[in-house]
């Protein structure tokens, strides 16, 4: 944990001396390229950019610390307030992909590891070198066209139609508010324009956790211990799934856990394409304006966002494997 609080410590250095190094003119920077003298001058106070540097990166840490973000000169309003708009929608869309990039990546990667060298393998390794493959933007486009538009399957873009009234915001995602507050139709609504963003998102991405799955599997799958219980009788289907699955899955728990944080790093080009209003695209339209303080703020989530998946691994491991403790030492 302390190792995470440093490293977003660090970011937040970096982010602050790049700031420096970009332009001569911080206080310019921050302010946006058209905030009025005013505002500048409004800046230079703020974040005391008059005095040592030394001084203006305690400030600039102690803000972002304490969660004060600034103000967006895009739109004037609090930029931790549009964080807390955006990231629950990027959220809802990571946690249907994730799901999704699980049953699809832990699946696949059984099935072949189990069918290792027969048709099955083949075929699954092709399929999912092939998504692996695929850039985001292209596959996004074409599920786009052809699920979409061609084929009418699904919406193409939104978190919901148009003419939804939305339901009261409680935890900010729209399907969970939508069941919490009784309101079915905006849930299905809802998942309707949810399937095709968090299914491209997965199907792009699912192709390492199949790979580390499967190579996690093969090396579990004759070890002397897995043969032993076969040799004593216990039931075959009891063996994979205790035995050769349970342990497989340690070598790819870090990698699941990685993959969120991609998810959710990984979203701008997804989100952009779907018109989803998530952090990704919010991330987008803040580099395409030269909006320097909601730019830091989504570099911060995103680190914050991978410091806490990659703790949450470290205790999987110890859940999956008992010898292994929190601390790293084996018992």
């Amino acid at each position: 944990m302390a190792e995470g609080i440093l490293l977003l410590i660090g970011t937040i250095i970096i982010v602050f001396l790049i700031s420096h190094l970009l332009s001569p003119d911080p206080a310019r920077l921050w302010a946006g390229p058209k905030a009025r003298a005013s505002t500048v001058q409004y800046v230079i106070q703020e974040y005391h950019l008059n005095a040592p540097i030394y001084v203006q990166l305690g400030i600039f840490l102690k803000s972002y610390l304490t969660g004060n973000f600034g103000i967006d000169p895009e739109t004037g309003k609090s930029v931790l307030s549009e964080i807390e708009f955006y990231f629950p929608n990027t959220l809802e869309l990571v946690i249907a992909s994730f799901v999704i990039l699980i049953i699809l990546g832990v699946g696949l990667g059984y099935i072949s590891a189990m069918n290792f060298g027969n048709k099955k393998d083949s075929a699954i390794r092709v399929f999912y070198l092939a998504s692996w493959a695929t850039p985001t933007f292209l596959g996004a486009a074409l599920a786009i066209m052809v699920l979409s538009s061609d084929l009418g399957l699904f919406p193409i873009s939104g978190m919901y139609s148009p003419t939804l009234t939305p339901p009261p915001r409680i935890t900010g995602i729209f399907v969970l508010d939508s069941l919490i507050t009784g309101h079915f139709q905006d849930f299905v609504n809802g998942m309707y324009h949810l399937i095709l963003p968090a299914l491209t998102l997965a199907f792009l991405n699912f192709g390492l956790v199949t790979r580390i799955t499967r190579s996690g599997i093969l090396n579990v799958k004759w070890l002397p211990y897995v043969k032993t219980a076969y040799a004593k009788g216990i039931d075959e289907k009891l063996v994979q799934r205790r035995h050769i699955l349970r342990t497989g899955l340690i070598e790819s728990n870090t990698v699941i856990a990685v993959m969120f944080g991609w998810l959710v790093s990984g979203t701008v080009v997804v989100e952009e394409l779907f018109s989803w209003p998530g952090i990704g695209r919010f991330a987008y339209n803040a580099v395409v304006s030269d909006d320097y303080p909601a730019l830091v703020a989504v570099v911060v989530v995103f680190t914050a966002v991978v410091i806490i998946v990659n703790l949450i691994a470290d205790i999987l491991y110890a859940v999956l494997d008992p010898r292994i403790t929190l601390s790293g030492d084996a018992r």
